[in-house]
């Protein structure tokens, strides 16, 4: 492995996430993380309007009659509209109802990432492929991977599920269960001394909560998923009993997402004909926004004490910072294969 000087020079780790993309950085010991929101808003062309986003630094570009403010801001203007963000990627890959997907990825990108200097090395979370999109995961790597070479960058790829047991894992030599509960998907990696043994993913996930909790409260996705943020920092847990409807719905779509993942690591597990002998039990760890929520590890305990795994699981943790352990995963994959 390189010195860590040449290090902070030659190597980035990118979350390219459904509802964020995180960028993560070494800053000597220290890794910086910046993120983006994977969304943008289409407002009507105004000079006025061009003024206000440029002297606010908010993220914008024209064309024609339409400027496209995105980034971290974009919720803004949705819930001023009474509207919801568009979406570039949709349950974890590139979103083939929004014609303009991948120009919105290359904006967001060009602004998070910068040119490439000196043959820089990116290394970029991909999702597993959900069953029966081999095809369209395929799309979405190749595409992506062309935006990351045009800024100049050498692209490599690290399993979403894989980065989680690098950034959390050292210490367990790498082996042992990474769960990525994201926006678009769930990612799901078993690891053994840091080689994947098996990935899997569910497309139920935060963004398959909000939808569906905003479906039968009758509210904006947007509206739902700002809730339960607001929630999160004033302790929503996963019971609902105290709470309105939203509280109800989040409550029921979190239980199924949940056991969706179990059921999916279970036939995987079931299924393979490769696994290895464990010395011992190992760990699960989760990371992603739809982890953080009260309650969430011990649900995910629960069903998993109840469903037929052929391992033994130790220990059921969350990432020590849930929002950039892919980014920090990524990062580490990078520095691994300098």
């Amino acid at each position: 492995m390189a010195n860590t000087a040449a290090l902070q020079q030659a190597v980035k780790g990118l979350d390219l996430g459904t509802s964020r993309i995180v960028l993560a950085t070494l800053n000597g010991q220290k890794v910086n993380f910046t993120p983006q929101l994977n969304a943008f808003v289409d407002i009507p062309y105004s000079k006025m309007t061009e003024q206000m986003l440029t002297r606010e630094n908010i993220l914008h570009a024209v064309e024609g009659s339409h400027i496209y403010a995105y980034g971290n801001r974009a919720d803004e203007f949705a819930k001023f509209l009474e509207g919801d963000t568009r979406r570039p990627m949709q349950s974890g890959l590139l979103n083939p109802a929004e014609p303009k997907n991948l120009q919105m990825i290359e904006l967001l990108l060009g602004q998070l990432c910068g040119k490439a200097r000196n043959g820089e090395k990116l290394c970029l979370s991909i999702p597993s492929a959900p069953q029966d999109r081999g095809s369209d995961l395929i799309y979405h790597e190749r595409s992506v991977h062309g935006i990351v070479e045009k800024l100049g960058y050498q692209a490599q790829p690290v399993n979403e599920g894989l980065a989680i047991v690098y950034s959390e894992l050292k210490d367990a030599n790498f082996t042992g269960i990474g769960m990525s509960f994201g926006g678009g998907m769930c990612n799901i990696c078993l690891a053994y001394l840091g080689l994947p043994v098996l990935t899997v993913a569910t497309t139920r996930a935060g963004d398959y909560i909000d939808h569906s909790a905003a479906s039968v409260t009758g509210e904006t996705p947007t509206t739902v998923r700002l809730h339960k943020e607001n929630a999160a920092e004033n302790g929503f847990a996963l019971d609902g009993a105290n709470g309105g409807a939203i509280d109800r719905a989040l409550s029921i779509y979190y239980a199924d997402v949940i056991e969706t993942a179990v059921t999916a690591l279970q036939t995987a597990m079931a299924e393979s004909k490769k696994l290895p002998r464990f010395s011992g039990p190992i760990p699960i760890v989760c990371a992603g926004g739809t982890a953080m929520a009260g309650n969430f590890l011990a649900s995910l305990r629960a069903i998993i004490d109840r469903t037929r795994l052929p391992v033994t699981i130790s220990e059921v943790i969350l990432a020590k910072d849930p929002l950039n352990a892919t980014a920090k995963g990524a990062l580490v994959g990078a520095m691994l294969n300098m």
